[in-house]
């Protein structure tokens, strides 16, 4: 198992909006394409209070391709994105890691 740690850090004030797409949409199309989640955090103390943390689980790099190219091609991910920014843009940018855990980590 791997883990793909994502920040986004949002335009000033555009966090809610990032928030809601997720728990109305995104999830929805996750569980559609299999791609399991593994948390998802805000920032309380720290450089921005405008992020959104989140971990996703792969099987492996090969299975992280496969569903995350079907999702982002998805027309019904490619319209709800498009709708959820229609007063502007939500995410400044995007920083993503692949992680392994370590043999004592208590995450496998």
């Amino acid at each position: 198992m791997i883990y793909e740690m994502r920040i986004y850090r949002c335009v000033p004030g555009r966090l809610p909006a990032l928030l809601k797409r997720f728990e109305t949409v995104t999830l929805k199309l996750w569980e559609k394409h299999g791609i399991k989640q593994a948390g998802f955090f805000t920032t309380l103390i720290g450089e921005s209070n405008q992020e959104l943390t989140y971990f996703l689980a792969w099987e492996s790099l090969a299975d992280r391709e496969a569903k995350w190219g079907k999702f982002m091609t998805d027309p019904d991910w490619m319209k709800a994105r498009a709708e959820s920014e229609a007063d502007g843009q939500i995410v400044a940018n995007i920083v993503s890691q692949i992680l392994t855990p370590t043999a004592f980590s208590s995450v496998k």
